[in-house]
């Protein structure tokens, strides 16, 4: 009789095991079923600070308001300086600068910084008019470049500025900017990295 038993209750445990491993398995192959529709659809991310409207992010491309909002930001970054301001003005361009970039955007402004630093020549720009292609990744500032020395305005240049960017995933990187040079001949050339 207690054979008879024991062999029930074996035969009921041994059930009891191949359901779970029947429903693990299950539950594994609707995981990576998961796991592949996620990490093939689109991702998206929702910014809304302090701006007048919202901001979608999204792995399918980078919007038109977007870009604008990112490139008046880094103009207004990257061409308003002080000789106290450089070691850190140098330190936030370098965090939007994509890595395929960084080191020769860094070579270009360490030379900035050293010019700067130490002088008494501050400068500031006016953002006038902007112009952005997010197919192309390109967009340009056009304003008056300010130049002081000490309190005393010593030059107004109306410039504009062109930045390249990429977008990969949901980020948008600086590959490169300058000013915007015009030839009479060819058109416009790009004369880059310069920052003033």
């Amino acid at each position: 009789m207690e054979i008879g038993f024991s062999q029930a209750q074996a035969q009921r445990v041994l059930k009891q095991r191949n359901m779970l491993v029947l429903a693990s398995v299950g539950f594994g192959i609707v995981a990576i079923f998961a796991l592949i529709s996620a990490s093939a659809r689109d991702r998206e991310v929702v910014l809304q600070p302090v701006l007048s409207r919202q901001i979608i992010l999204s792995t399918s491309g980078v919007t038109k308001e977007y870009l604008e909002l990112v490139t008046r930001d880094s103009a207004l970054l990257m061409f308003n300086r002080t000789p106290q301001s450089v070691d850190y003005w140098l330190e936030e361009v370098l965090k939007i600068v994509h890595p395929s970039a960084h080191g020769k955007i860094k070579g270009d402004l360490l030379k900035i910084v050293a010019d700067q630093r130490g002088s008494s020549v501050s400068q500031y720009f006016t953002l006038e008019r902007m112009k952005v292609d997010p197919e192309a990744l390109t967009s340009e500032v056009s304003g008056t470049l300010h130049t002081l020395v000490g309190r005393s305005e010593v030059g107004a240049v109306k410039r504009t500025f062109r930045f390249d960017w990429t977008y990969t995933g949901i980020e948008l990187r600086l590959t490169g900017f300058g000013a915007v040079v015009e030839n009479n001949a060819h058109g416009a050339s790009l004369s880059s990295a310069q920052a003033g």
